[in-house]
């Protein structure tokens, strides 16, 4: 029995897609080469509608240039290296996780600071209280330049020192420097970032970073969910007969 023979407006409309877009996506390998009719036509099976599916449902969770990489591996032959792709999708998405964890802590370390009669968390300061602009590049793991920068885009704003010159870190900047610093792991942007940090240090208080967490928390466990959906997509087309895995059978 021969095969269902598809046209590329048969699998663009499926998706809301142009045709265009169809051929570009075979081109950069993340369609499998479609056959030729004598007269030069695509033609396109039940297979590349499954890959195409699956490069779809991949994207949400993986972005598009990981995506890409996925589909390209897995028709080149060489599943394996989609599959640690994947992995380190997965890999980044924890860490991501546990980068939210050390943000929540922190907002509960300012929370205690701000909470009548409950000491404050050691930030283990320099002589007299302070820090200066090495040390605290150094505990934070980033650059002196990048403690400038944020002090430009109103992060942090250490006092001079009179005599020196030297920029002085408080421990509420030391505080601030390390939400800025767990924000940007977040994804956040300098601009999104700078009228947080404004609004916990005046009588706004920390709600305005609660509700960028519940955000985070959210736009996180989306991106799980959508990985679960882009695995079920992807083995849907490693198994598809005729497929990737079928073919390396052969």
């Amino acid at each position: 029995m021969p095969r269902e023979r598809l046209r590329p407006v048969d699998l663009a409309r499926e998706h809301g897609l142009s045709t265009q877009a169809i051929r570009n996506y075979e081109e950069a390998g993340i369609l499998p080469p479609a056959a030729r009719t004598p007269h030069g036509y695509r033609t396109y099976t039940p297979v590349h509608r499954e890959a195409l599916r699956a490069f779809l449902t991949l994207i949400p969770g993986h972005g598009h240039q990981t995506a890409t990489s996925i589909m390209r591996e897995v028709n080149g032959g060489a599943v394996e290296e989609a599959l640690r792709l994947v992995d380190e999708s997965h890999a980044q998405l924890l860490d991501d996780r546990r980068t939210l964890q050390a943000v929540e802590r922190a907002l509960r370390d300012l929370t205690a600071e701000e909470r009548p009669g409950v000491p404050a968390p050691v930030e283990r300061p320099g002589p007299g209280g302070v820090t200066f602009i090495g040390p605290l590049a150094r505990r934070l793991g980033i650059r002196p330049a990048t403690l400038r920068k944020w002090e430009r885009a109103g992060l942090v704003n250490p006092r001079r020192d009179p005599q020196t010159g030297y920029r002085v870190y408080t421990a509420a900047d030391v505080r601030d420097a390390r939400l800025a610093h767990q924000l940007r792991r977040g994804g956040y942007l300098l601009e999104q970032i700078a009228p947080l940090l404004a609004q916990v240090r005046s009588a706004g208080g920390i709600a305005p970073l609660e509700a960028t967490l519940r955000d985070w928390q959210t736009r996180l466990t989306a991106r799980g969910r959508a990985m679960l959906t882009g695995a079920a997509g992807l083995d849907a087309y490693l198994s598809h007969p005729g497929g990737p895995a079928a073919v390396a059978e052969d």
